[in-house]
């Protein structure tokens, strides 16, 4: 029997989850968040529990799973602390896989992966652990792709490409075939990635200086 989810977090990423959740007819429990629910929430009407420590005493490990439904983003680590804080007190983090996304069976996915409407996940891919695969991202074979790596909205990347931990890749970018992204790398919406990226360095598209 599947446990019941606890959703952490009650912003815009946490209303799409919620949404993808709901469709699939599973049972958010409750919401763990200090702010206010809006009215037209997907979230609205569920439990509300504001703070950690309520949560805690309400639901052990052994009875929910949670869903992290904090947004990744680059400079924040709140995404990636609330996976570690929560781990390390037994509680396990469901995946979400949305019904419109296309995932290979050959396809590898650790725990509290999410995949969003729109995205494909080709052969033989492997993501990381709390890794976001984002609206209409493309994953193609063979990619390795770390823990807590945010792929954003309409990235693409090509075959055999791998990012160390920690990577954001925004949106729209691609990134040729082999190329290896280092930890904690940023590359910037709309970037063309032809060469290896070095452990956080940040990339951003070049500018185009129009001459008078």
């Amino acid at each position: 029997m599947s446990k019941y989810l606890a959703m952490i977090g009650s912003g815009g990423h946490a209303n799409v989850l919620a949404e993808i959740l709901l469709l699939q007819k599973k049972n958010i429990i409750c919401v763990v968040s200090p702010n206010d629910i809006d009215i037209d929430s997907p979230l609205y009407g569920i439990k509300h529990v504001k703070s950690d420590d309520v949560f805690l005493d309400m639901y052990k490990s052994k009875d929910v799973e949670l869903v992290n439904g904090i947004g990744n983003m680059p400079n924040s680590d709140l995404n990636s602390r609330v996976f570690e804080l929560f781990s390390e007190m037994g509680y396990c983090f469901a995946s979400v896989i949305s019904p419109y996304a296309i995932v290979s069976e050959y396809a590898q996915l650790s725990e509290g992966v999410q995949v969003m409407h729109g995205a494909i996940i080709q052969s033989r891919a492997k993501i990381g652990m709390n890794t976001l695969i984002n609206t209409g991202a493309v994953v193609e074979h063979d990619c390795c792709i770390g823990s807590y790596n945010h792929i954003a909205p309409g990235a693409t990347l090509s075959g055999n490409v791998v990012t160390e931990d920690h990577v954001h890749i925004g949106t729209g970018a691609s990134i040729i075939q082999s190329i290896k992204v280092g930890t904690g790398a940023t590359i910037g919406a709309g970037c063309s990635i032809v060469r290896d990226i070095f452990r956080n360095q940040v990339v951003v598209p070049a500018k185009i200086r129009i001459l008078r």
